[in-house]
Parts: C-alpha cells; structure tokens; sequence
C-alpha cells in the first residue's frame, strides 16, 4: 500500500534536502549535487553505462517512492547513477572534493570517465578529492554501486529481502546528501572536541593538511567571545570556559566555534556534557549526566519513513520526529541499528535529546537457537565462538571493526550522543569485551551497552530486552541496569498502514484499551522499578515500520496513537 509524508508530499525533486548537510563541520563553500540523475540498474558486466533506465531523485534509494523509481536492486545487479553538473572558475579555491553522506553498499566513482575511488560500507560518509579530474565548465560524474543486501556478511541493519515483521525492504544506492565543496591548499581535515566538564574546560585536536602559519580557535556564547586560542595541527589545546553552561535535554546549551586555517575556516559547535555512571544517595547504580544521576528515558527509533525508507522526506520531517519525542515527555532516542545523516544529530543536539548511537548490525543469517532460544532459558555464550554466532567471516569481521571505527569517529563530536551500542540481541556479535575496552580508549567521554539485549559478557551495564515477561530488576546486580528494549504494544491505524499484516508484541483492537495496557505497564512495572535501581528504559517504538504497527506514531507520521497527556503524566514521574 502506498502511503505518504506531508513533508514527501511537497518534495522538490529538483533540490530535495537542500540544507548544508555537516553542520558540525561547516564551510561557505557548498554545491549540491542532490535532485534528478540517470539511473541504470542492470545484471550485465559492464564497466560504464552505454543506456540509463530512466531518471532517479537522489539521495533516495531506487526501491522507495521518493526516489520515483520503485525496483529493488538485487545482489547480482549493479546500480549506476549519472549526472552532469556545471563548475564555476570562481568555485575553485585551490582543490574540489566531492563528499557522500552514505552509499549502500559498494560505491566506485568516476569524474568524466576517470575513476577516483571506491568505498565500501552503507552508513558513514565518505569523501574523494577530484581537483585533477574536473574541468571549467560542464563535468559529469558516475557512480556504480552494488549491495548484497542480506545475502552477504556485511553491516546491513534491518534489511532483508522479503522482509516482515522486525526485517524491512532493502535499500540501495545513494540515500544521503551528495555535495560539493571546494576548500584553499592548506585545509582543515578534522576536528576533535571533547568536553570536561570537571575541570571548566573543552580541548581541541585540530587536523590540517600542512601547518597554516594561521592557527585560531575562537569559542563564542551566542555573540560573546568567551575564549580564543591558537593551535598546531595534530596537537590538543585546553581552553578554559569560565562559568560554564552544561548542555542537558532540559537545557540544550550550545557553544559556537570557528577554527581557521589560513584562509580555510570552519564553523563548529558543541555542548558541555558528561555522560558517566555513579551510585546514588540510596546505593543503587545509575546513569550520571553532569555528575548527577539522570534516568535516561527514550524509545527505540528504527529512522525509518514510508516514502523515503532510509532517507527523511525533509529536514522538517526530521525535526518533528525529535520534537514529538520531547512534547510527549521523553528525553532520549536509541538509534537503532542505523547511522543517521548529520543533520539529524545536530537537531538533537540543539533540540536536547540524548541519543543511544547503535552499530549496524551484520553477518549473513542469525542462528535462531543462539539468537531466540538459548537466552530465555538463561543461557549466554562467550561470543569468541564465531562459528556458533555466524561470524565465521574474518573479511567481513574486519570490515565490521572498521566501520564501527569510522562512526565513532563521524560522531565523536555529536553532543548529544551518550551511549554507545555495539551488539544487538547476539546479531553478528563477536570480541565485545575488546572492542567495549578500545571503544572506552578512543572515547572516554560517553558509557558503552556492549551487547544489549543477551549473551552478556559482563560489560559496563547490564542490558535487557523483555517483552514476555513481567520485568524485574535482577537482585544483587552490580552494574546498572538498563531496560534498553521493552513493550511492543501494536495498533493499526487503518488507512495509514505500509501493509495489512500485522506485527508487535501485543497487539490491541482500539487506542483505547492500547493506552490502557501501556498505563498499566508503566505504573505497574516501570516507575516501580525505579527505586528497584532501574536506570534507563527504553520503549519500543517511536513509530511504525511497514508491518511492525508497535510505533506511538503512524508510520507516515500523521496519527499519534498514544495520549499525549497520558504519556506526559507518565513520563514526569520516570525521574531520579
């Protein structure tokens, strides 16, 4: 059934999310490269396209409605896209790079027929530098893609052919922001910020190609320039902030920054944040925000729309998301097995929701005994077992700890980010303990959920998903407990639905008896459990997906299935 956004509804096909798409990492030099290509999805081995199919809108995968396509590309296929775009000879300010948000899931580049480069991996940016290849004038890029969706090893999520139920239709292809930028010879390449909220101070790691014999940071409080500094590339600076203001989801405060590098300069943010663990007054274990214990209080956010699939409608589309999170009285969102666009994390961080980043979870079929039989009955296996999880790939477990690498360094600056998730319920899962012990070295600054659902192997919480069974805090646990997956309660909502089936793990005939039920779960079980040591719950789900009917929100986020007063009442009294 085809259903729509309002915001998929008004999409400009010509100039579809048209915002600058790096907010914390922002230049004034900016082409978009989004709106109509040629697209070709054929089985023959070619090396370039010598036809096209017909016209594609990107960033939209060929499979979904925006992109006005509609076919599935298939593992023996590949998916050429083509365009031409015209350069500016005052465009060019010393190189040209071309950047990807994100290409599902092998992408091979070429600039007028020349190749430039490949990369593999379908959530984290990517970018070439194509000065040598482009001209004055007219230039055409082409970009050959290929995705074995679920019949390969690699980091896929939620895709499945033929999917239902938790598994969704694949997507392909381009399906984040394409755009170009042109930056002087010296350039900044990075930067790291890390917040310390202890000491009164922020440091900074700035990356350049050479030394600029300009150097500056300069930190601002809307228009107050609170601190200046110089810096030399690869180097960490500490700046102190006198009287600082601590970013919260109740108070979203954000710093703006400007590094220079000569003539290069990039606008930045950030917010003073500590994310920690702690024990109470009481004794119990908790998450700490700011030194404080704070109970982390969200849902599970697939990011999933009915009209753009992977890809938001619009940056509004976006924004309503994390805004109806916040009006119905929550305060964070477990980003579930999904890397989203940059945009997104900055309205999070400016809007004030925290944010449980997942990794993208991969190997090719789960072990249902491992996955869905053995963990009821209390049993977990030490996941150095790689043929029991099905990860007997070593390519493809290197792949997976490269582009785990790769997003948290993509999102190392994201504010709003606190958690980070690194194995779902046993899916693909492997060397937890090693990769929660490098994770903590390369970021200290946030907590880590190494394998949230099962197969706990004794990481820095204790994470359950419980969805059968009345939930209790277990006794004598030592680490926090986090209720990081639970509820389920399903209700379709005719005539806004991606299909007549029916999935959730309660499922109620009326909105009546389904916000009675959560009443009931919440009271009963969840507030209680709280003096219990119950440290963060996370709902199951912010909104539809294709069959799942589990979401407070239709999948084309028209309806709102819950009271929003009721949820409100409810959520004032999850507080610590």
């Amino acid at each position: 059934m085809k259903i729509t956004t309002k915001w998929g509804e008004k999409l400009d096909k010509n100039n579809p999310l048209p915002e600058y798409p790096r907010p914390q990492f922002e230049r004034d030099s900016f082409m978009s490269l989004n709106g109509i290509w040629s697209y070709l999805i054929t089985d023959r081995k070619i090396d370039m396209p010598d036809r096209f199919d017909g016209e594609i809108v990107v960033p939209y995968s060929p499979e979904c409605q925006l992109s006005g396509v509609e076919r599935v590309v298939k593992p023996s296929d590949t998916l050429f896209y083509e365009r031409k775009f015209d350069l500016a000879e005052e465009f060019i300010r010393g190189r040209v790079v071309l950047n990807f948000g994100a290409v599902d899931y092998i992408a091979k580049v070429y600039i007028n027929d020349i190749y430039v480069g490949m990369h593999k991996g379908g959530y984290n940016p990517f970018s070439f530098d194509i000065t040598d290849q482009i001209v004055i004038g007219q230039n055409r890029i082409t970009v050959a893609v290929t995705d074995p969706s679920d019949k390969g090893d690699q980091c896929r999520g939620k895709q499945k052919f033929g999917g239902t139920g938790i598994w969704y239709t694949p997507n392909s292809g381009i399906w984040q922001t394409v755009w170009l930028e042109s930056t002087p010879l010296t350039f900044i390449e990075k930067i790291r910020i890390t917040p310390d909220v202890d000491n009164s101070q922020v440091k900074f790691t700035v990356f350049t190609n050479s030394q600029p014999e300009k150097a500056e940071i300069v930190v601002c409080d809307g228009d107050e320039v609170v601190a200046t500094a110089n810096y030399i590339s690869g180097d960490e600076v500490i700046i102190n902030l006198a009287e600082q203001k601590l970013w919260s989801p109740e108070t979203p405060h954000l710093y703006d920054v400007v590094v220079t590098a000569d003539e290069d300069n990039v606008h930045s943010y950030f917010g003073q944040r500590k994310f920690a663990y702690g024990t109470d007054a009481s004794g119990k274990k908790r998450l700490f925000l700011n030194n404080k214990p704070y109970f982390h209080n969200g849902l599970l956010d697939q990011g999933y729309w009915c009209d753009g699939m992977l890809t938001p409608p619009s940056d509004e589309a976006m924004i309503y998301d994390i805004q109806l999170t916040k009006d119905l009285g929550f305060n964070m969102l477990r980003k579930h097995i999904k890397v989203e666009p940059m945009r997104w994390y900055y309205h999070c961080d400016r809007l004030g929701v925290i944010v449980w980043q997942d990794m993208v979870s991969g190997a090719r079929d789960y072990n249902f005994l491992v996955i869905g039989a053995l963990p009821f009955i209390g049993i977990h296996l030490k996941d150095d077992k790689y043929k029991i999880f099905h990860r007997e790939n070593a390519t493809a477990r290197e792949e997976f700890e490269l582009q785990y690498r790769e997003m948290l360094d993509n999102l190392y600056n994201c504010t709003s980010v606190g958690m980070w998730v690194i194995f779902n319920e046993g899916w693909g899962q492997f060397d937890s303990e090693r990769f929660a012990k490098f994770t903590k070295e390369l970021d200290s600054t946030r907590t880590i959920d190494s394998v949230s659902g099962w197969h706990d192997q004794g990481g820095e919480v204790k994470s359950i998903h419980c969805y059968f069974t009345p939930f209790k805090v277990p006794a004598n646990e030592t680490r926090p407990v986090l209720l990081s997956e639970f509820g389920g309660y399903a209700y379709q909502e005719l005539g806004h639905v991606f299909t007549n089936k029916k999935f959730g793990y309660r499922i109620y005939n009326s909105k009546e008896a389904l916000n009675e039920a959560y009443k009931k779960l919440i009271e009963g079980r969840i507030i209680p459990a709280l003096a219990d040591g119950l440290a963060a719950a996370v709902y199951t789900q912010l909104s539809d997906v294709e069959s799942e009917i589990n979401g407070l929100v239709t999948y084309d986020r028209r309806i709102v299935k819950f009271d929003k007063a009721l949820l409100n009442e409810l959520n004032a009294k999850l507080k610590l």
